[in-house]
């Protein structure tokens, strides 16, 4: 029962922040991460999400031949990475919080529920036996 409150405060905590993230902090994540990344996974998340450059460093990375997502070859311009990552990841939070409150909603049930018929006796067991 403890564990589980436990479990339910941390889930409950978590889904609410991943409901309360606002544009501007995803923006600062995604601009952060993408300078920590390795050129091989920037390369790959370009080609993969079809896209060129991280939000206004587009013009730089239209030049870059190092590049290779399909859109560079169909035309001149990509669209940014950026926008792409933002929308992703906002559905994306916005799913994993609303699942994780209805899950931690189901767990305080289960902690009533524990301390609600945690004391009851055994109906089959003998009525003059103690505990």
């Amino acid at each position: 029962m403890i564990i589980l409150g436990l479990v339910f405060i941390f889930q409950f905590g978590i889904s609410c922040s991943c409901l309360a993230i606002n544009r501007s902090k995803q923006t600062d994540v995604i601009n952060a991460s993408w300078w920590v990344m390795s050129n091989s996974t920037r390369h790959e998340l370009e080609r993969s999400f079809d896209c060129c450059g991280l939000f206004n460093l587009t013009t730089v990375y239209q030049d870059d031949p190092s590049c290779n997502a399909i859109c560079k070859n169909r035309s001149s311009t990509c669209q940014m990475c950026g926008e792409k990552f933002l929308k992703h990841s906002d559905e994306a939070l916005k799913i994993l919080g609303g699942v994780g409150l209805f899950f931690s909603f189901t767990e305080i049930l289960g902690v009533w529920l524990a301390m609600r018929f945690r004391n009851q006796k055994d109906p089959r067991a003998n009525p003059s036996a103690f505990l």
